[in-house]
């Protein structure tokens, strides 16, 4: 093997990316060394690269955590995944295990958790170290580009409908139909709801009805919630924000019928006005909502394997990454962007 990968590396915030040729890492106890087939490019990696975030990673460090390949080496005391596995590495790089989260099954939230791409080098790169209890299980049969998208957009958007504890047969509003949106729409048909979406211009909402909304609104016309509470009978039981406006958050209470649940994945920057008085009467609970446990993630392959839920993606090369993230920065984006290597 090489001793040298080719790996896009953010030496500065807020400056380009640098292709280079860096060390190939090995892997550690409890570690395996992934050759990355496919990575998918995710709004968060943009964050990283611009330092957006309070917590900030250190430069130099690559980013990605759509990793998806096959295990090339293994580190010392891994016995339960072997040479040649197919292998997804996701935001989730590794967490303590020992926590009160840990050890309920909510180990997104463990304080000391590491994040792939973040707060350890991720998958940017021709390999990456994944931790072998961590890493997600794939069928050796994967597409791998198609399969990329899953790792992030595919399980927060999944556990993010599992949040609105909407049931089958009840409607699911998502705001949003980018990156997340148009895959969210497909798990919570597959999921049995019924699905209005929201989004701005004849074309999101075009494709939202292809994806298998019931149907579509424009979320910036003066009637938007009005329609939507007439088509749902009320309002969604469930409402997912997926979009990176702060209006669209506080559209989503009105968007809610009593009792409803709004589910925030979008991290826009800035606050969004919370009306008291709606919550209170309506009986609405606002929750966040942080990628997905490695159970969920598990879960979210599974529909993505059988077929019911497939990113809409454009593969571009790691040499364009710059370009990517420009596109990404602009909105420009349609669906999801993967890099093959």
């Amino acid at each position: 093997m090489a001793e040298t990968m080719k790996a896009a590396v953010v030496r500065q915030f807020g400056k380009p990316l640098v292709i280079e040729e860096v060390p190939i890492p090995t892997p550690g106890p409890g570690e395996v060394l992934v050759r990355i087939k496919a990575t998918g490019v995710c709004h968060t990696d943009l964050h990283a690269a611009d330092g957006d975030w309070p917590a900030k990673p250190v430069p130099p460090f690559i980013p990605g955590h759509e990793g998806i390949g096959l295990v090339v080496a293994r580190g010392p005391g891994v016995t339960r995944i072997k040479e040649g596995d197919a292998v997804g590495i996701a935001w989730l790089h590794d967490a303590c295990g020992a926590c009160e989260y840990c050890l309920s099954g909510w180990e997104t939230l463990c304080e000391s958790q590491h994040n792939s791409g973040y707060s350890v080098n991720g998958s940017f790169a021709e390999y990456a170290i994944g931790a072998a209890d961590y890493v997600a299980h794939l069928p050796n049969s994967v597409d791998f580009n198609a399969m990329a998208p899953i790792l992030c957009a595919g399980v927060t958007t999944y556990k993010g409908i599992k949040e609105t504890e909407a049931r089958p047969g009840e409607w699911l509003a998502v705001s949003g139909v980018g990156g997340l949106g148009h895959i969210a729409l497909q798990y919570a048909k597959a999921m049995g709801l019924h699905v209005v979406a929201l989004d701005i211009g004849e074309e999101k909402l075009a494709l939202a009805r292809q994806l298998g909304a019931d149907f579509a609104v424009d979320a910036s016309s003066p009637n938007a919630v009005a329609e939507v509470r007439r088509e749902t009978g009320g309002g969604a039981h469930g409402v997912l924000v997926t979009a990176v406006s702060p209006p669209a958050f506080a559209q989503a209470i009105q968007l809610a019928r009593r009792r409803g649940t709004i589910t925030l994945v979008g991290l826009p920057p800035g606050d969004f006005p919370t009306p008291i008085f709606d919550v209170v009467l309506k009986r609405i609970t606002l929750r966040g909502s942080i990628v997905g446990t490695r159970k969920d993630l598990a879960e979210a392959i599974e529909f993505a394997s059988e077929g019911k839920v497939k990113a809409h993606i454009h593969t571009r090369q790691l040499e364009n990454i710059n370009a990517v993230f420009d596109e990404l920065k602009h909105g420009k984006v349609d669906g999801r962007v993967v890099v093959p290597f």
